[in-house]
């Protein structure tokens, strides 16, 4: 809300430039240094999620962005006893669903088991999970607890981020997700900001080429025109990773139809499988 995105849009058919890539990685700079510090099973460790929304506590976040350098590693915004999570791979194994009905009511949901084939033990023909990765596996560093410890009867930390979009009224807009371990996050933040911002259709949106910033180097998908971007951002002190990035975004949009009133569009991300449907 601090930049005006909508101003940095990307040309018809071109994947985002350096500046637009730049505000969006440092505000997710911030956002992952306070989630990797604070988000936890709330059942087991005070998550501080009043004052992370607070607009006072934002506002002075945004502050931190520099249009024209990067923060480089964020430091979370907030003091507390505990201890920043350390870092863990999200093997492939996550799919996600957008459903709007005839009536109106609308589904985001996003489903995991963790690794390929889960816990590899099957009952009644459901495959049971092995969520138990996405716990810390390092119960404390430097001597202070981590929030998302394994603890007996905690839930486990999720980057699974089904999202639904409304309006001012309360109405519905968007809905939106995808698999793709901890870059789910910038996954879903780009196919949003894409058809909000940018307005893009929803196939644009989640088609458009991948950029994400786990507070840490910034990456860039492979073999897309957003490859073009990285000598920007290093000049604007980034380091940048081109790499595969197989998100899965589905979503699905209210469009307005004139006199008509409003109809739905929906995207499917040709990265993976998955298609739009009609009835």
């Amino acid at each position: 809300e601090a930049f005006d995105l909508a101003a940095l849009a990307p040309a018809p058919g071109e994947s985002p430039g350096a500046e637009a890539i730049h505000l969006v990685a440092e505000a997710e700079r911030l956002a992952f240094a306070d989630r990797n510090r604070f988000l936890a099973d709330s059942d087991f460790v005070e998550v501080p999620v009043d004052k992370l929304l607070d607009p006072l506590y934002l506002a002075a976040r945004a502050v931190l962005i520099d249009p024209a350098a990067s923060m480089g590693k964020a430091s979370p915004g907030l003091r507390t006893p505990q201890a920043h999570s350390p870092a863990q791979l999200n093997p492939p194994s996550t799919s996600h669903l957008s459903v709007v009905d005839a009536e109106g009511n609308a589904v985001s949901m996003t489903a995991s088991i963790e690794s390929a084939f889960g816990s590899r033990v099957m009952v009644r023909g459901f495959m049971l999970n092995n969520e138990l990765t996405d716990f810390s596996f390092r119960p404390e560093v430097d001597g202070r607890p981590v929030a998302n410890r394994v603890e007996p009867g905690k839930r486990p930390r999720s980057s699974m981020s089904p999202t639904l979009v409304l309006d001012s009224e309360g109405r519905f807009v968007m809905a939106i997700g995808s698999p793709g371990g901890s870059r789910i996050i910038g996954y879903t933040t780009k196919a949003i900001i894409a058809a909000l911002d940018w307005n893009l259709t929803m196939q644009q949106a989640v088609a458009l080429p991948n950029f994400v910033n786990r507070n840490g180097a910034t990456d860039l998908e492979e073999g897309t025109g957003i490859e073009a971007a990285k000598a920007g951002l290093e000049a604007l002190g980034h380091e940048v990773n081109v790499r595969g990035m197989t998100s899965g975004l589905h979503g699905i949009r209210r469009i307005p139809r004139g006199p008509e009133g409003s109809g739905l569009e929906g995207g499917a991300d040709p990265r993976r499988e998955g298609v739009v449907l009609t009835k």
